[in-house]
């Protein structure tokens, strides 16, 4: 069995995946462009990015790919609108948005004519979003990395959305293997997000320290955190989530240097800091963001041998229960 195609809105994708936008800098114009040329949909992560830099990347991916490129961020920046009218102006395929809920980012891209996608994790959120003219939405369960709107698991929340909307639906968060894609696929999803199992990959943005610590991981140093956006985070165990338990991660007392990247920040620590230090390679004071299946990372592969692995994956899963 072949994997379908994924319509939303006016275009059509040869394979059901897209590529989680990971953020800070993991997720930017290589990766999405090596998704997208494989025929799935790329995705640039806006988070941690100011609008000039958000727009150098999409003009970078359309130079990489004629494939589906499409951005994600999140509603909780202090620059989302900046953020969502920079994907607009550069005419993005579509536009997906979690950590909050914006009636005025459906307006904009309902004008613009570029499907917006908002990531939700109940019925009420889903019907929501349809109701203010979602393309499609994005279920995402609590075994997704970085910022949690669950406690509940994918399996659980997905079957009881996809009664309740009309729209295309896709599964996200523990997505990791082709059989989890063949899964999700027979309950009715259109397509599946996943974002773990390409963030080691070699066209990710991340150093070579913070994809080293992907294929080292084990599932007991998956760890709960508190976020300053005011949710539970999934991350590695890190010496600096270490400290973060301990209470010995200085708080951002210097306002000044604050650069104001959430609306609502509870200040018990400067997240982009943290992230952006990983993504930089500094695995004592970075925060590594993951999901809940890290540890089946073994290796650092080229997304198009990743894309292959995962079509095989699906076949043989197919055929056992064929």
């Amino acid at each position: 069995m072949e994997l379908p195609k994924l319509k939303i809105g006016e275009w059509q994708t040869s394979l059901p995946i897209i590529q989680g936008g990971m953020a800070v800098r993991i997720s930017l114009a290589p990766l999405a462009a090596a998704v997208a040329n494989e025929g799935g949909v790329g995705i640039i992560a806006g988070s941690g990015l100011h609008p000039p830099e958000l727009a150098e990347h999409i003009r970078r991916a359309r130079k990489l790919t004629d494939g589906i490129i499409g951005v994600n961020i999140m509603v909780a920046l202090g620059e989302f609108a900046e953020l969502v009218r920079t994907a607009i102006r550069e005419k993005v395929d579509l536009i997906i948005s979690g950590a909050g809920f914006s009636r005025d980012a459906f307006k904009w891209c309902h004008n613009a004519n570029i499907p917006f996608v908002p990531v939700v994790s109940s019925e009420r959120v889903a019907k929501l979003a349809e109701r203010f003219g979602a393309a499609t939405i994005v279920v995402e369960g609590k075994e997704a990395g970085g910022h949690l709107g669950t406690d509940q698991p994918l399996l659980s929340i997905l079957p009881r959305i996809i009664k309740a909307v009309k729209i295309p639906v896709i599964a996200a968060g523990g997505i990791f293997r082709g059989s989890d894609i063949a899964k999700v696929l027979s309950m009715g999803a259109s397509g599946v997000q996943m974002g773990t199992r390409f963030a080691a990959s070699e066209e990710s943005n991340a150093a070579t320290a913070w994809k080293e610590t992907y294929v080292r991981a084990k599932p007991e140093d998956v760890v709960i955190i508190e976020s300053p956006v005011g949710m539970p985070g999934r991350a590695l165990l890190t010496p600096f989530t270490k400290a973060l338990f301990a209470g010995k991660v200085p708080k951002p007392v210097d306002y000044k240097r604050c650069v104001k990247c959430l609306k609502h920040c509870k200040k018990n620590y400067c997240i982009i800091e943290a992230l952006v230090r990983a993504q930089r390679g500094d695995m004592k004071r970075g925060l590594v963001f993951c999901g809940e299946r890290v540890g089946e990372v073994k290796e650092i592969l080229p997304v198009g041998e990743i894309i292959k692995n995962l079509i095989e994956e699906f076949k043989e899963a197919t055929l056992r229960v064929v």
